[in-house]
């Protein structure tokens, strides 16, 4: 079986999610089954495994609905692809396509980073349904990173084609022998790892710090200037540290020494900080959606996604005895159901038996 992965929305210099999964899933996949990787940059590379490889057009460029024709000459048995939009006109093998999440339905502004015409047609392609079946239907099998979104797919009727899970998993390192088995914080701090936009609701959590006065709320990733301002002037009293992109290892770091991290979310297609926070055994305190009921299990705590009070109570409730050390020890185990191993497996069982139909 000839399997080729689509490994086309890698970033350059550093992932973003859907890149993280790429490269997380690929790189276990290659190695249990001889996998051949598609990019169109040769700098995609440097954060993808050493596996074979081949250069073909973006994704976003206008020849994308025709790009099977491409991919035929590589003659693969089955082609996987982290997103649901690759052309598959005249494609002469099967086809197995991702859906991350459904949120774009509901908040339908798209990622400020891509082409104009993409985002034009980014917000038309979430004004209805249609489009995502019509993608969908057209390949043989998806795959979605959830429970949570493969019900949401079923419940919209957006294909015809058998749905899988094969979920995401952290890339953090592993914690020195002494801070292993820690029993308490080392700081009275909370970590916000996440875009800024609305759906994000980042608010509530900058309100809900301004009620613990005692920690401080470090938000990771970039932020535009006006966005920083309008943040640390929504609660005056909030003690807020913006990292503006943190490397990975200055991540690792203050996760591993926070109380928690935290997220008021409102709509999420995974959850990858709660793992990554869970995988060093910092406990999570987030909003309460079905996603992070899920992703969390018993192990995290939950609040009202607009209650602030709910949130700062629910990070008082960790400073009570005991209390700290069990949510750490309960999400190191619940993370170690979230592993790039265990989703390539699925993943290759899920390619093996699409490739086994006849056309």
């Amino acid at each position: 079986m000839r399997i080729v992965f689509d490994c086309r929305y890698t970033r350059i210099g550093r992932h973003d999610g859907i890149s993280r999964y790429t490269a997380g899933l690929v790189g276990a996949l290659g190695r249990l089954h001889p996998v051949t990787m598609l990019i169109n940059d040769h700098r995609q590379l440097d954060l993808l495994p050493d596996l074979p490889w081949e250069i073909i057009p973006s994704p976003t460029s206008a020849g994308e609905p025709w790009v099977a024709r491409v991919v035929n000459r590589l003659q693969p048995d089955v082609v996987f692809t982290p997103m649901q939009t690759m052309g598959g006109f005249g494609r002469k093998y099967r086809l197995v396509l991702t859906v991350h999440d459904l949120i774009y339905y509901r908040h339908p502004t798209p990622p400020r980073d891509l082409p104009a015409f993409v985002r034009g047609l980014w917000r038309l392609y979430h004004l209805a349904w249609w489009p995502q079946r019509m993608l969908l239907n057209r390949s043989d099998a998806v795959v979605t990173v959830s429970e949570t979104t493969k019900a949401l797919i079923a419940e919209h009727h957006l294909t015809k084609r058998p749905v899988h899970v094969v979920p995401n998993a952290a890339d953090m390192p592993a914690l020195a022998p002494g801070r292993a088995e820690r029993t308490a914080p080392e700081t009275k701090s909370l970590v916000y790892m996440g875009s800024f936009m609305p759906y994000k609701n980042v608010d509530t959590l900058v309100r809900a710090v301004a009620l613990l006065p005692d920690y401080t709320l470090h938000l990771m990733s970039r932020v535009p200037d006006a966005e920083q301002r309008r943040l640390s002037e929504l609660a005056p009293a909030a003690r807020l540290v913006f990292h503006g992109g943190a490397s990975d290892p200055d991540y690792a770091e203050t996760l591993a020494a926070a109380t928690a991290l935290v997220s008021a979310s409102h709509d999420e297609g995974f959850g990858i900080p709660l793992v990554e926070a869970m995988t060093l055994g910092t406990p999570v305190v987030v909003s309460d959606i079905p996603i992070f009921r899920e992703i969390g299990g018993d192990a995290a705590l939950f609040f009202e996604a607009d209650a602030p009070e709910q949130a700062a109570a629910r990070v008082r409730q960790l400073e009570q005895d005991g209390a700290w050390a069990a949510h750490s020890a309960a999400s190191r185990a619940q993370a170690q159901r979230y592993t790039w191993e265990g989703s390539a497996e699925r993943l290759l069982a899920v390619l093996t038996e699409v490739a086994s139909r006849r056309r």
